[in-house]
């Protein structure tokens, strides 16, 4: 379990444009709800029980928090779970850096293997997962769980999979590291991180059929500060908000940044929480975070 301090009052908002205070409502506040953790990561938050789960990676743990209880551990071992999401059934879906897997957790609370493999070689590492209003699952591959003669397959890739009937789809191949992932809220647009040093945002038009297209730059999130682009979501104004150096970067649909929340460790991902789905969770390094936003975020089911 994580030590649990009194909620701390930390962190800054680093405003760039004045669009920014829409996001950032005056008297808004950060906190550190829990600490303790060896690397934090996937957060997601379940609305029929009012807590977040996230994954605790290097601790092969998922962690879960609710206002009432604090932090207790949801599943030892996780097969080092990194991102986390939702399916339209409600069930947990976990990439398992460790296991080199996509995971479902049922009702019962056996788990399913959905995808580990494609065209007979071994997937890398799953790092990040979401999840399209069809039901067809996105995810990243790069190779950050396994060493490098370990690797099977010879691209780090974006894979859509069909849980009804397991067809794996590889979607992109030419990242370096392909990470955190987004759609824009009508589902046109795709969003996916590149946490090489090349630390920039790439955006596809999603086609009617699902696959990616007319792949293009999208923002570079250059710092002197450590930290790549990694997790990354979207609120119902389409803003994008992204786990990166010293914060979670915002930015307008159209690339135009508008600000840093800073929390006082490197973020690895956010997500959207509580009953209106307007405060963001943050996960840090060892710690866990929260503030409370002015716009909505894109609803989990």
């Amino acid at each position: 379990m994580g030590i649990e301090p009194k909620r701390e009052r930390c962190g800054v908002f680093e405003r760039r444009l004045e669009k920014f205070d829409q996001i950032v409502p005056k008297g808004a506040e950060i906190e550190r709800l829990a600490t303790g953790f060896r690397f934090t990561e996937g957060p997601v938050w379940n609305f029929q029980e009012g807590c977040l789960l996230f994954s605790d990676i290097r601790a092969n743990q998922i962690k879960k928090w609710s206002p009432a209880e604090g932090v207790t551990t949801f599943r030892e071992p996780s097969g080092n779970s990194n991102g986390l999401t939702y399916d339209k059934a409600g069930r947990l879906l976990a990439c398992e850096h460790g296991n080199r897997r996509l995971s479902r957790t049922e009702r019962d609370g056996t788990i399913t293997v959905l995808a580990d493999n494609f065209r007979g070689k071994r997937l890398n590492s799953p790092n990040d997962v979401v999840v399209k209003s069809n039901g067809a699952i996105y995810f990243t591959d790069p190779p950050y769980g396994i060493k490098p003669e370990e690797q099977e397959l010879p691209f780090q890739g974006v894979f859509r999979l069909f849980p009804e009937d397991g067809e794996l789809t590889l979607l992109v191949k030419d990242f370096d590291r392909p990470n955190g992932l987004a759609f824009s809220p009508d589902e046109k647009v795709f969003y996916i991180a590149d946490s090489s040093t090349k630390r920039h945002i790439r955006v596809f038009d999603v086609n009617q059929d699902g696959i990616l297209s007319n792949g293009r730059l999208f923002a570079v999130l250059q710092s002197k500060e450590p930290g790549n682009p990694d997790g990354m979501k979207v609120d119902v104004k389409g803003h994008l908000y992204v786990a990166a150096a010293g914060g979670i970067w915002v930015f307008t649909s159209t690339g135009e940044r508008l600000g840093i929340i800073r929390v006082p460790e490197t973020p690895a991902n956010c997500a959207w929480g509580d009953a209106d789905w307007r405060n963001l969770y943050i996960t840090a390094r060892t710690s866990l975070y929260r503030v409370r936003l002015g716009i909505q975020g894109i609803k989990v089911p």
